[in-house]
């Protein structure tokens, strides 16, 4: 008999089984305290929080458990395969160019605004900002770069890449999902008013109502009941791309340090690039990248991107795990750091979509598609009109493509600023 702290993780992955199912089916419920409940907790921070219950009262010893590691290498960039797999990049640019600088700039705004915000708390808490090796607080902020411009998967590679303490994640996690849900809250309460908002942007809608009847229609197109077939053929491309992302991601990464002394030597800033966890991601989203160019495509429509998105929320739980509930308050300045850097990314993305008259529905799902990514993207989209779901989808796909790059050289602009006190 299992004494505690349980160590079999057969019986840890149950219970991770169990936080998931809860929340799912709870957030499902359309009436009553869960609805609720769950219109201001979102359900990302749930599957966070649950796990990390056990860890922090001793019932599951975390650091006997596999868990993690098999997601985050196995996983994950099947995740990232399955999410990219389908992305169209000439549906992207045919969305137009604001679609697309209104999404950049997102992009932009993330990147700029973390190093800018860490200058500006520097000056008056430099302690909140500061830390030293893997306690160093912007690896942490590197992660929430990840998510905010790609998603899950992202924010997994960059903890996993700067290696920043798995028990200070909560704060991370709490500054990520507290900032990113209170903008998704003015962007939606903006939907209501997004006629004056488009009148005071000077904006055409006349290009959202060809893309809804475009988008429509591609939905109808590829839709069908999932077979047995696909759901193996899925397997198939998920993880071969595994292991072309594992054997390429590792002899590169070996070719990196054997020739490059700036990546061999760790206490060099790009000593980060000869990481064989980065490009093993790197590789599986090409994987995913190439598939999106063949007939591989069309299994989005028997649900590659759901099947993606579970084995994201097992990741989740299991970084879930990692966190000590008892330290997310250890920081509170940090809030203060994602507040600064939020705004940062609603000013640009505002003052860009005044100059090039961007309609606002460009402005709302290029920001979802960042920060919220596929979990809220479509959401906002949908607002708008249950057609234009998948446009949000389409674009929160391609942050999870540029979202690691983009995290990874926001990440090393925030060491830069992290120096400068």
């Amino acid at each position: 008999m299992n004494q505690l702290p349980l160590t079999d993780d057969t019986v840890i992955f149950g219970l991770l089984a169990l936080c998931l199912g809860f929340v799912f089916y709870t957030s499902s419920l359309k009436t009553g305290f869960w609805k609720k409940f769950y219109s201001i907790v979102p359900t990302v921070l749930m599957c966070y929080l649950l796990p990390s219950v056990f860890t922090s009262t001793g019932l599951v010893d975390e650091e006997s458990s596999n868990l993690y590691y098999v997601a985050s290498r196995y996983l994950l960039p099947a995740a990232l395969i399955l999410m990219t797999l389908s992305i169209d990049l000439k549906a992207i640019a045919n969305l137009g160019s604001k679609a697309l600088i209104m999404f950049l700039t997102g992009t932009a705004g993330i990147i700029i605004g973390g190093p800018i915000a860490i200058l500006i708390v520097s000056i008056f808490s430099p302690d909140t900002v500061g830390g030293a090796d893997f306690d160093a607080v912007w690896r942490g902020l590197a992660t929430i770069a990840g998510s905010w411009i790609g998603g899950g998967a992202n924010q997994a590679a960059m903890l996993e890449v700067f290696k920043y303490n798995p028990e200070n994640f909560g704060n991370m996690v709490l500054v990520d999902v507290v900032m990113a849900n209170v903008w998704m809250a003015v962007l939606l309460l903006g939907i209501g008013r997004s006629n004056k908002i488009d009148t005071w942007l000077k904006a055409d809608n006349s290009s959202i109502e060809a893309l809804k009847q475009k988008v429509t229609e591609y939905t109808e197109r590829i839709s069908r009941i999932t077979t047995l077939k696909d759901l193996i053929m899925l397997l198939f491309f998920a993880f071969l791309g595994v292991s072309i992302a594992h054997f390429f991601g590792y002899h590169f990464s070996e070719f990196l340090k054997d020739n490059f002394e700036v990546i061999r030597n760790k206490e060099k800033a790009l000593s980060s690039l000869g990481s064989k966890f980065l490009w093993m991601v790197v590789v599986a989203t090409l994987v995913g990248v190439g598939l999106s160019f063949t007939k591989a495509k069309n299994y989005e429509g028997a649900g590659a991107s759901k099947i993606g998105g579970m084995f994201i929320y097992i990741l989740v739980a299991t970084i879930g795990m990692k966190m000590d509930l008892s330290k997310i308050f250890d920081n509170p300045g940090l809030l203060a750091v994602g507040f600064i850097w939020i705004a940062i990314h609603a000013g640009l993305l505002i003052l860009v979509a005044k100059i090039i008259k961007a309609p606002y529905f460009f402005l709302a799902v290029g920001s979802q598609a960042n920060v919220g990514g596929a979990a809220s993207a479509p959401v906002v989209a949908a607002e708008f009109h249950p057609s234009l779901t998948s446009v949000g989808i389409l674009l929160a796909v391609f942050g999870y493509v540029v979202g690691t790059a983009g995290a990874y050289i926001c990440a090393l602009l925030m060491e830069v600023a992290s120096t400068i006190q």
